[in-house]
């Protein structure tokens, strides 16, 4: 511990600043500017190296916090990074698009602003890329087993580079035409700029992965082959089923998922798609009102996309009430509770509106989306419905439906047949293993839609359960027990 008095001497949290809004609206860089290592290292000295730290609690990952925190107080960066890579693979994605459970459990959160847990972490693996601290690990030997990883978002490439780094050979399959899933189709480049998904990929390039793009498992090459061809199947397909809004009007043009929208927003972004194409134009919000059904982080993804793209006017609903801006009592410390906040999207300019029902699509005579019907939310023992009387329209061009995802698509394959269960995921056993010999499931596809924090921690489990399975044993962590996974 640095500085025994530190969370006494500073008491406040000091983030570093956010680009002006009329500026950071002109481009689609990252909204945050890097913090200045003065301000790092003093926010770290706020760390009390708890006796119990109930930030490893928090953390899916188990991040050695205060281990870090106090490193970065004492200008050690290059054992900062050593301690963060320990138990996290890639922490510039957490960093920069994890809620911060960690934070939410710091125990100088109990009567102090926490320490900037996330600001911190940010700060060492950008400083460590920068100073070249950041290197392929090759494996020092080959075992001659083989592993395909289906899927490259944050489970997939977790588990990949761990697989790999224990000597397996090891084959990801993307059906996209470059690796990232998620991270690099769904995550707008103001969130997370694709150059930091992209020196991780060389990286993983560099110690022996193998990257199979344009290829879909199922169509253009069968579950039954790849199961042929490889010792062991890591499924990482994610939770990409986008949970619908069956109303009148549904099948109106200008109405859509919105992983749709940010996906098509992403490939104009990187060049792959041209942004006046027609088959581009129906996602471009210019001159538009937009309305985004959904108040969680997708639909702040969308808010930020459309104010880029020049929105007439942008509408955010949610169904439910605001929440309250401080700690509510049924979701006491360590729990990460449920609170109003104010995303840099919505910083930008939105309505955001709660209790909002959506009652119906309405339509503009030609087949386009013209209006939202909504009535106020109503609470009854049946749930949540529309209170009748309440109704009002809201104009909508764009209407985009961030409603979260309700599983995996569907495997149509006899050769992986994998039963779901309750929640709609891949169904499978404790070390990660599925009813199909040699088929394991990681990340949201077996947990269902969760954090990037549970996808990069179920990537390094379901490793340690491969490589064991191929083995008879691993020296792998596995940072997320039977036990944890089933309380989360």
């Amino acid at each position: 511990m640095a500085d025994p008095k530190g969370f006494l001497k500073i008491r406040e949290r000091e983030l570093a600043p956010k680009r002006p809004v009329a500026l950071r609206l002109m481009d689609w860089r990252e909204v945050v500017d890097p913090a200045d290592p003065t301000l790092v290292a003093r926010q770290a000295s706020r760390c009390m190296d708890c006796g119990v730290a109930f930030c490893h609690q928090g953390c899916p990952l188990g991040n050695l916090i205060p281990e870090w925190n106090d490193l970065v107080h004492r200008g050690r960066g290059r054992e900062a990074i050593e301690r963060l890579h320990e138990t996290n693979n890639f922490p510039e994605f957490t960093g920069r698009a994890c809620p911060a459970p960690c934070e939410s459990a710091c125990v100088l959160g109990i009567n102090q602003p926490a320490v900037t847990i996330k600001q911190i972490e940010n700060s060492i693996i950008d400083r460590a890329f920068e100073e070249g601290w950041v290197e392929p690990q090759p494996p020092s030997r080959l075992t001659g087993k083989t592993v395909a990883v289906v899927g490259s978002g944050p489970a997939g490439l977790a588990a990949a580079q761990q697989l790999t780094r224990a000597g397996h050979t090891v084959a990801v399959y993307e059906r996209d035409e470059e690796p990232g899933g998620l991270l690099r189709y769904g995550i707008p480049d103001f969130k997370l700029e694709k150059v930091l998904v992209a020196r991780r990929i060389e990286q993983l390039k560099a110690e022996g992965t193998r990257f199979r793009c344009g290829i879909e498992i199922g169509r253009d090459m069968s579950w039954g082959e790849l199961r042929r061809r490889f010792d062991a199947v890591v499924v990482a397909t994610g939770a990409t089923v986008p949970r619908e809004l069956a109303l009148p009007g549904r099948d109106l043009a200008g109405i859509m998922p919105a992983m749709d929208y940010l996906t098509v927003s992403n490939r104009v972004q990187d060049g792959t798609l041209d942004g006046g194409a027609p088959d581009a134009a129906p996602f471009d919000a210019a001159g538009k009102h937009v309305i985004v059904i959904g108040g969680g982080d997708t639909g702040a993804d969308c808010v930020g996309t459309a104010n880029r793209q020049g929105a007439r006017s942008i509408t955010n609903l949610a169904i439910g009430k605001r929440p309250s801006e401080s700690r509510p009592d049924h979701q006491p410390w360590p729990v990460h509770p449920t609170v109003f906040e104010v995303s840099s999207s919505h910083e930008e300019g939105s309505d955001r509106q709660y209790l909002a029902s959506t009652v119906e699509f309405v339509s503009d005579g030609d087949g386009s989306v013209q209006a939202l019907r909504v009535a106020e939310t109503g609470f009854t023992e049946k749930g949540r419905v529309p209170i009748p009387g309440t109704e009002r329209l809201l104009d909508a061009d764009l209407v985009l439906i961030a409603m979260g995802f309700t599983g995996p698509e569907e495997i149509d394959d006899a050769a992986a047949a994998l039963p779901r269960d309750g929640r709609g995921a891949f169904a499978r056993a404790d070390d990660y293993s599925t009813s199909v010999p040699g088929i394991f499931v990681a990340g949201d596809a077996g947990r269902g839609q969760s954090l990037i924090v549970w996808a990069i921690a179920e990537g390094r489990s379901v490793a340690a359960a491969v490589d064991r399975h191929l083995m008879g044993e691993s020296v792998l962590p596995s940072p997320v027990s039977p036990r944890e996974r089933a309380m989360a």
